[in-house]
């Protein structure tokens, strides 16, 4: 029998994510995503792991911030489930405990982005209750 664990992923193991999120960023050189990964967590935010038999086979960064129009709100963010592991309802007990412990520390909202291609996640954050409210835009700088 599988044992399952969802916890927070303390800020010295950051790196452990490192595999799951290159199944969603192919194009960022490693040492540019260590680099912001050592970054984000002197930042607003926080990852949590799905672990199956201890090995780490989801993740979510969870940022945390407050909006003028939602109030105190987490933003799930880089939620990958491993390939071996999809379709098996790890997603939803991650976003359930995503929403526990968001509410549990006074969260009041959840809201994220998603890439227009990716229309798996579309579905499955639709079947979670969230709405479309708007476009999602990036311009970086010529310097950066």
């Amino acid at each position: 029998m599988e044992h399952l664990e969802i916890k927070l992923i303390e800020k010295e193991n950051i790196f452990s994510i490192l595999p799951l999120l290159r199944e969603l960023n192919t194009n960022t050189p490693e040492n540019v995503l260590k680099q912001r990964l050592l970054e984000m967590t002197t930042q607003h935010y926080e990852c949590v792991g799905v672990y199956l038999n201890d090995e780490l086979v989801g993740i979510s960064g969870l940022w945390f911030l407050t909006r003028h129009y939602c109030g105190k709100t987490v933003e799930p963010d880089h939620v990958v489930i491993g390939k071996n592991h999809r379709n098996k309802g790890l997603g939803k007990k991650l976003f359930e405990w995503i929403y526990n412990y968001a509410q549990s520390i006074g969260y009041e909202a959840s809201e994220l982005n998603t890439y227009i291609e990716n229309e798996k996640s579309h579905r499955f954050y639709e079947n979670e209750g969230y709405k479309k409210l708007g476009f999602h835009y990036v311009k970086k700088f010529k310097n950066s």
